[in-house]
Order: C-alpha cells, then structure tokens, then sequence
C-alpha cells in the first residue's frame, strides 16, 4: 500500500509514475478528496470534543457554585450528537480511503523499461546456448505420457482439467528437482519453512491478492481461508504485525509449496502440459531487509535464482519487466525465461521482485533503526524456480531421438542413481 501523505505530498509525481500502470488520475483525485473529507472531520470531531471538554468544566464549576447549568447541559447534549454523527461519517470516510488505497498498484521504479505489456520488456542477461536437434525436438507433454510418468487424462478425470499425476520416475523426478532447489538455497543462506497451504484473508490482503485478485485464488465456502497462490503469502505474513529486530535483517526464507491458481482470463492458452496449471509445486524465495539494501537483494535473488538453472544445464534469459507488464505489489520485477525447444521460445520460470515497503504497509512489518524509529521493512520475493516448469524444460531440452530423457547430473544424487528415464 503507497502512503496516503506521499501521494498527497507527491501527488504530480504519483500520477505521472501510475499511469505507467494504467491508473487514470481521476482515481488519486477522488482518493485525495475522501482524504480530505476524513481529515476534515478529524478536525471537526476534535474542536467539537474540545469545546464539550471546555463546558463541561464549566458546568461542574457551576454545579460547585450551586448555579444552574441547565442551558449548557441542553447544548452539550447536541454537540454530543454531532460528535456521534461526525464519527459515524468518518468510519464511512475510512473505509472508503482504505478501499480506494488498497487498489492502487506499487509505484514502479524510475528506472524500468515504460509501455503498457510484455513486448516492452527489456532483456538484460542471456546464459546458455539452446541445443541443436538433430531431430524435431517434441512437447513435453507428449515424452511425459509416452514415457508413462506424466498422466494428464487420469487428472482431467478425477480433478478436471489443468490437473496430472506424475506416475513413477515422473514423480521421482518433480521430488529430484524440488529436493535439489531447497538445498541449493540453504547453501545461499535461506532458511527452509514450511508453511500453511491455506491463509486469512489478512494474509492475502498483506502481500497484495486481496481484494482486488479475489478472482484469481481458490477460496473455502462459508470460511475465512484461502488455498495459496504462492508460498509468498505465507512466507511475507510469517513477520505479518511484528517488529523485526534489526540484527536479524536481513532475512531470507525459502519453502516449497503447492500453488494453487483458478487461471481466470486464460481460456485457451497452455491448455496442454505443465505450463499452466490449477496446482503446482513451487519454491519460493522472501526476502525481509532494511530499505537501503533492498535492490542487491533484488540482484542476488535474481542471481540465485538463475544458478539453479545454470546447474540444470538449462538455457535462459532475463528480463526486466515494463511497468504495464509487472505485478501489482512489485516496484522492480527481473523475470528468468528458460528456452522451452518445442515452442522455439523462452517462457517464464521465475519471477523475483523488490516490492519495497508496500506490502510492509498492508502486512504492517517494521523494524527499528539505530535511533529506535520505527520503519517499515523491504520485502522481496521470488521464485526458486516453479517446480513443474523446470520438470517441463528438462524432459524437453534433455529429450533423446529414441524417446528417452537423459537426467541432469546434478539431479542424478536425487534420483538415486537414474541417469536416463526410459
């Protein structure tokens, strides 16, 4: 959540830097005006209580004197009822502000690329050659169910579309990789946690999917939880009203997860494999740090991110996200595309955002200063990497024309010795 006296003190600025997002000014102007709606009543309800506190002292003074007081009590009483009216207004007000706040999107950071979608977004690293086929390199969907470890019509069955079952070395293989990405995070200083899968709304509102997103998650009926779209939601709220202190900071968490996502508004796109499903596992990476440090922890993040992949064999690139492109909660978003030879092209596999103090804000997380102020902190999260996107690009860059897939080296330890899934 941006705060509401910078978007009054900078308000030329604010505009000029959402509209970048496709926030239209009539929205802050109508913001600001609830806010200064609220703040006059502030005011109003503050002389009101004020003159009653003036009067009422008088009235006792009176009552000490043995005079009537009957006139100041009959006024005291209507200013009680404007007291009542004005808070009554006011709750209404607040609400509204809040509402109107909780909308808006982060202000993106200065320096990324500005355009409304994806074909603005800037390359900045490519690691890896993709592999030269002798033959036609086939989807991963298809080597998966020839070899018989990915079973996408018994999930549509039981579950319904967008769902599998990884069957035998397919199951082995997710567990290889998601083992291997744990680890190789504990190596680079983050602790493993493993959190709730289902969440409040308070937690969905702190990291940003709520209200605006509602859409987007799976909820329980008649209950105050939600299945998570991401281990980042459990993982940002774990500090979620507290005080961290500051020799803790910074703190790095990663967890594997399910995640769970209804895919609104993507009928008939990645219908087929493991792009795009309801559930899938994912490991996550939160970063909590003082706000000074918050864009190398971006770049370390990022640089974590994609050492997985290097250590995979796995061909990618990274890219800085263009203001229309980015997430709502994120300031700054370098997303890693690994190379996916079937469609000749890169998809995402990990997105890693600095989201600065704004989900801080709405989560309520600080931590004091050398001087004992109160501050907010820095969050930042990441993927480390989405575990179904990385099955999907090592059954197809590792393919063989007999059909077999040669397992990475550094999984083989996982695998238990399986050099070659046949």
């Amino acid at each position: 959540m941006l705060d509401i006296k910078m978007i009054r003190q900078n308000e030329s600025d604010v505009k000029a830097r959402l509209a970048t997002r496709g926030v239209k000014a009539e929205l802050i102007d109508q913001l600001l005006a609830a806010d200064q709606q609220r703040r006059d009543l502030v005011v109003k309800s503050e002389t009101l209580r004020q003159q009653r506190n003036e009067v009422s002292e008088q009235i006792a003074q009176a009552k000490r004197n043995k005079k009537t007081a009957d006139e100041e009590i009959a006024r005291m009483k209507q200013v009680g009822q404007q007291i009542k009216q004005i808070e009554e207004k006011l709750k209404e007000v607040q609400v509204k502000v809040q509402d109107w706040a909780a909308r808006l999107p982060n202000l993106p950071n200065p320096t990324i690329p500005v355009g409304p979608d994806e074909s603005y977004n800037v390359e900045i690293k490519k690691v890896g050659t993709p592999k030269e086929f002798t033959f036609k390199p086939k989807p991963h969907w298809e080597i998966g169910e020839k070899l018989g470890i990915l079973d996408f019509e018994r999930g549509a069955k039981v579950s319904g579309s967008r769902f599998l079952y990884y069957v035998g070395l397919g199951a082995k293989l997710e567990r290889a990789v998601y083992n291997f990405m744990l680890d190789e995070h504990e190596k680079e200083g983050y602790t493993e946690i493993l959190p709730p899968y289902l969440v409040n709304a308070a937690s969905m509102y702190g990291t940003g999917q709520f209200p605006k997103f509602k859409e987007d998650v799976f909820q329980i009926q008649d209950q105050d939880l939600t299945l998570i779209p991401t281990a980042e939601v459990p993982l940002t709220n774990y500090y979620r009203d507290e005080v961290i202190p500051t020799e803790k900071l910074p703190v790095y968490f990663t967890a594997l997860s399910p995640s769970f996502r209804s895919e609104a508004g993507s009928a008939g796109r990645d219908t087929r494999g493991l792009i795009r499903l309801h559930q899938f596992n994912k490991v996550e990476m939160v970063k909590y740090c003082r706000p000074e440090t918050s864009y190398d922890e971006l770049e370390k993040m990022t640089i974590n991110a994609g050492s997985i992949l290097e250590k995979l064999g796995l061909p990618y690139h990274i890219i800085t996200l263009s203001t229309g492109d980015m997430g709502f909660s994120a300031a700054m978003t370098h997303d890693l595309e690994v190379w996916i030879p079937a469609q000749n092209t890169y998809r995402e596999i990990s997105s890693c955002s600095n989201c600065e103090d704004f989900q801080a804000r709405r989560a309520h997380i600080q931590y004091r200063d050398e001087k004992g102020k109160l501050n907010f902190v820095h969050t930042l999260n990441g993927s480390g990497l989405a575990v179904g996107r990385t099955v999907a690009a090592i059954l197809e860059n590792y393919q063989n024309e007999d059909g077999t897939v040669t397992v990475p080296e550094v999984l083989r330890p996982y695998m238990h010795g399986v050099d070659l899934i046949k």
